[in-house]
C-alpha cells in the first residue's frame, strides 16, 4: 500500500492530469485535495480529448473510486455537466465511483457575481486575472464561516436559513457597493433543490472512506490543481489562487493523516507557462519567435478560460522552491517534447534584483516586478521524439537537459512525457513501486 500525492510545481497547466491519468493505474482511489472548476486538468487518451474541471482525472478508470474532498470547492452546475458528458461518452458515473465530501464547500450563484464585480472595479494594473467563477468568493465565505456545505444541500431547513443571510449580505455588497444586480433567494433555493435531488447519493464522508482505503491496503493517489506559485501562502501573492496548492493540503483537504504519506510528486513542464496577470521572470514576450513557437507547437490556451497561456525558458529558481515546500520526492517532466528543434535551451539559475541576488522567489510583489533571470544555455536537440518509449533512445542533448534538470533540482525525474497521448510516456520509476 502506498499514498502518492501529485501537485504542481510552476503557475499550474504542467500536464497534472496526464501524469495522475498515467499513475492511476496503479491506485485504487484519486482523491482531489483542493481548488474549484476554475483549473482544468487535459488528458490524451486515444487520440481523444478529455477535459475535467471538478472530477479527478482517474475517473477515466472504470474500477477506480474517485474521491473529491473537503477541500475542494463545487461548483454543482459545473460537476453535473461532467458527469452527464462523461455518460454521453460511455462512463457511467455512478455513486460507487465517485465520492463528494460532505464537507465540500459549494459555490453559489452570489459568489460568481461578486467575483466578476469585484475584478471590474479593478483598474487594469490590479486586475488579478480571475476566472470569475465565484473561486476567492466561496474561499471567503468558508474562511468567514458563512459557507454552505454540500451535505447541508440535504438539509431543506438548514440549507435555507444559511442560504437567506447569505443572499441579505450579498445582495448588500452587490448593489450598493458595485452597482449590479442581486441575486434571488426563490430562484437559488429551487436551483439548488434539484442539485441536492441528484448529488445526494454522492454525498458521502470521503475522510472514513479514505482511512478504510488505507486499512485495506489499497493505494491512494491525490491530485492538487494549479501550482505552487499560486498557492495563496506561498505563491506570488496577491496573484495567486485562493487555495493552498502545494503539497501539505493533500492531507488538509481530504481528512487524512500526514504520516500515511510516501512519495510526493512534482509535475514540472520542460519550460515554463503562466495564465492571467502576475510575475513570470522568464518570461518570453508575445511577439517573440520563440514564445510564439513554444505557444503553437505546446498548445499553451487555458483548458478552462482558453486564454493564451504567455511562455517563457524553464526557472530553476520556482523548481527549486516547489521543491522545498512540497517535499517532492520525485520529478515527471512534462513537454519535452515542444523543445525539439530549439537550437539552444535556457534554464533560469538564480534572479538579480535591484544588484542582489535572490535563489527563491521574492515575496515582496514589487520586487518580482524587478527580477532580472540569470540564464544558463545548453544545446537542443533537433529530433521528433514522440515516438521514443525509452529514456536511452531520447537524443543525447534531451537526456542532458534532463539530467541538468535533476542537477539543479536535487529531484530524480521519475517519469518524462515526450507527447500528449496516455502512451506517449517513459515511466523510469513507479512511486507505488517497492512500498
Amino acid at each position: 500500500m502506498a499514498s502518492v500525492v501529485v501537485v504542481g510545481t510552476q503557475w499550474g497547466d504542467e500536464g497534472k492530469g496526464k501524469i495522475v491519468d498515467l499513475l492511476t493505474r496503479y491506485a485504487d482511489c484519486i482523491v482531489r485535495f483542493q481548488g474549484g472548476n476554475n483549473a482544468g486538468h487535459t488528458l490524451v487518451v486515444g487520440g481523444r480529448k478529455y477535459i475535467f474541471h471538478i472530477i479527478p482525472s482517474g475517473i477515466l478508470y472504470e474500477e477506480k473510486t474517485c474521491m473529491i474532498g473537503n477541500g475542494v470547492i463545487i461548483d454543482p452546475e459545473v460537476l453535473l455537466q461532467e458527469i452527464s458528458e462523461l455518460a454521453g461518452q460511455g462512463f457511467a458515473i455512478t455513486p460507487e465511483r465517485l465520492m463528494i465530501s460532505e464537507n465540500a464547500h459549494l459555490i453559489m450563484p452570489y459568489h460568481k457575481s461578486l467575483d466578476l464585480a469585484r475584478e471590474s472595479s479593478l483598474s487594469t494594473s490590479k486586475k488579478i486575472g480571475t476566472t470569475g467563477r465565484g473561486i476567492g468568493p466561496c474561499y471567503m465565505d468558508k474562511v468567514g464561516r458563512c459557507g454552505i456545505k454540500a451535505g447541508e444541500m440535504l438539509d431543506p431547513d438548514l440549507f435555507n436559513d444559511k442560504l437567506r443571510a447569505n443572499v441579505e449580505e450579498k445582495n448588500f455588497l452587490l448593489t450598493r457597493k458595485f452597482g449590479v444586480e442581486p441575486v434571488s433567494f426563490d430562484a437559488i433555493r429551487k436551483e439548488f433543490d434539484g442539485y441536492a435531488r441528484k448529488l445526494a447519493p454522492y454525498i458521502k464522508n470521503v475522510s472514513l472512506a479514505l482511512d478504510a482505503a488505507r486499512r485495506e491496503g489499497r493505494n491512494i493517489l491525490f491530485e492538487g490543481a494549479q501550482g505552487t506559485q499560486l498557492d495563496i501562502d506561498h505563491g506570488t501573492y496577491p496573484f495567486v489562487t485562493s487555495s493552498n496548492t502545494i503539497a501539505g493540503n493533500a492531507c488538509i483537504g481530504s481528512g487524512f493523516g500526514p504520516v500515511h504519506i510516501d512519495a510526493v510528486v512534482g509535475i514540472l513542464k520542460a519550460y515554463t507557462t503562466r495564465v492571467g496577470a502576475g510575475p513570470f521572470p522568464t518570461e518570453l514576450p508575445e511577439g517573440d519567435p520563440i514564445g510564439d513557437a513554444l505557444q503553437a507547437r505546446g498548445g499553451e490556451f487555458g483548458a478552462t478560460t482558453g486564454r493564451r497561456r504567455r511562455c517563457g525558458w524553464l526557472d530553476a529558481v520556482v523548481a527549486s522552491d516547489a521543491v522545498r515546500l512540497n517535499g517532492l520526492t520525485g520529478l515527471a517532466i512534462t513537454k519535452l517534447d515542444v523543445l525539439s528543434g530549439q537550437p539552444k535551451l535556457k534554464i533560469a539559475r538564480r534572479y538579480e534584483v535591484d544588484g542582489r541576488d535572490f535563489t527563491s522567489m521574492p515575496g515582496n510583489i514589487r520586487q518580482t516586478a524587478r527580477i532580472e533571470p540569470v540564464y544558463e544555455e545548453m544545446d537542443g536537440w533537433n529530433e521528433d521524439i514522440s515516438n521514443v518509449r525509452s529514456f536511452d533512445d531520447l537524443p543525447v542533448n534531451a537526456r542532458n537537459y534532463v539530467r541538468r534538470i535533476e542537477d539543479v533540482t536535487g529531484v530524480e525525474p521519475i517519469i518524462v512525457s515526450v507527447g500528449p497521448d496516455r502512451e506517449e510516456t517513459l515511466l523510469l520509476k513507479n512511486p507505488f513501486a517497492g512500498r
